[in-house]
């Protein structure tokens, strides 16, 4: 993946991510994710990002340079992974929500559960970095340098399945139009809103 593909504002990096893939290697063995559900969040113009009311310890990595990964708790439960986007010093980034699992499926299963059916492995954000290994360790790590998480290219996807929709579970914008899916993708996460939300100018 070149970084050239990820200066760009969020909501322009989201989509082209679809079909990326995501590898982790440890010594458990590798796991590969295609990306199959990403949403995007602006930064300080973004009312539902971790980045609206400014840099802070907790989002710094937000604030570029774009290809690095920004890691954090939800709900204090369930970690999500989010590829940071746009130009260094102005926070962007895309939360990758759901992925099929494409290597390492017998480990991504002892993470996940043995009853988890292949299609929910990766399927929602906290999923999908559990599958993956990923946790606060990883948080500001370089995707693009070698490093054990790494973002490669993977198969196009036809322009055709791409999907938009607004965002899931977000109180805050939670109508702008920054989710980007595949259609009729198994793996894809279902829409939920918030019980907190409100309507929202568009961004």
């Amino acid at each position: 993946m070149n970084v050239a593909l990820l200066a760009h504002p969020a909501e322009q990096v989201a989509p082209r991510l679809l079909g990326a893939v995501l590898t982790h290697e440890t010594p458990e063995g590798t796991v590969s994710v295609a990306i199959t559900e990403t949403e995007a969040y602006s930064g300080t113009a973004d009312p539902a990002s971790h980045a609206y009311r400014g840099r802070t310890p907790r989002n710094a990595v937000m604030f570029g340079p774009a290809g690095h990964l920004y890691v954090y708790r939800s709900h204090g439960l369930h970690w999500c992974a989010n590829i940071v986007t746009g130009t260094d010093g102005v926070a962007s980034a895309v939360l990758i929500r759901a992925g099929r699992v494409i290597d390492g499926e017998d480990l991504a299963r002892k993470r996940r559960g043995a009853k988890v059916e292949s299609s929910r492995l990766a399927r929602g954000p906290g999923n999908f970095c559990q599958a993956l290994g990923i946790t606060a360790e990883h948080n500001g790590t370089d995707l693009l340098m070698g490093a054990s998480v790494v973002l490669s290219e993977g198969e196009p996807v036809p322009a055709a399945l791409v999907r938009v929709g607004p965002r899931v579970g977000v109180s805050k914008a939670h109508d702008w139009q920054h989710r980007f899916y595949l259609a009729g993708d198994p793996t894809v996460s279902a829409y939920r809103l918030s019980p907190r939300a409100k309507p929202s100018a568009g961004a």
